[in-house]
């Protein structure tokens, strides 16, 4: 992995998007786990790539992470992906997002607090939404491929 702009992959500025969270201080810090190596994975709601029209992540993909301010800092690919009920995600999981969650319940709780805000509730245009045992999710895990910032 290098931050040498020589050793960029061609054409990642075309590669899909990697967008977690919404801009402000929550991806700042999930993006910053990505780069320091403490984010491993990361859980979606299937409603939210239903609603975006888009494809579920496959084994081997890779988008380009996109900062606050709408720059590309990192290239990821995915490296397993698993599609279960969100009563089934697992401590491991929890733990390899790394955003600091010593316990699923304690990992829920924030996601659904996310899940369940304005902003969350605006993107899927349905002010009531909500989240159960039943809720299908995607689990993915990735890798740090290439880091596209600027070398200090």
């Amino acid at each position: 992995m290098s931050s040498d702009p020589a050793s960029r992959p061609a054409g990642f500025a075309s590669m899909p998007r990697a967008e977690f969270a919404f801009p402000g201080p929550l991806r700042d810090r999930l993006v910053a786990a990505i780069l320091d190596g403490s984010k491993t994975s990361t859980t979606t709601l299937v409603v939210d790539y239903e609603h975006e029209g888009e494809p579920l992540p496959e084994v081997g993909s890779r988008s380009v992470v996109i900062d606050s301010d709408e720059r590309p800092v990192a290239i990821i690919e995915v490296t397993e992906v698993r599609v279960v009920p969100l009563a089934q995600v697992d401590l491991a999981h929890v733990v390899d997002e790394g955003e600091g969650d010593t316990s699923v319940a304690q990992w829920r709780a924030g996601h659904e607090e996310f899940w369940h805000s304005e902003e969350m509730r605006a993107a899927l245009e349905d002010p009531e939404f909500t989240v159960d045992d039943a809720t299908p999710v995607v689990l993915q895990r990735f890798r740090l491929v290439t880091d596209l910032r600027p070398a200090q």
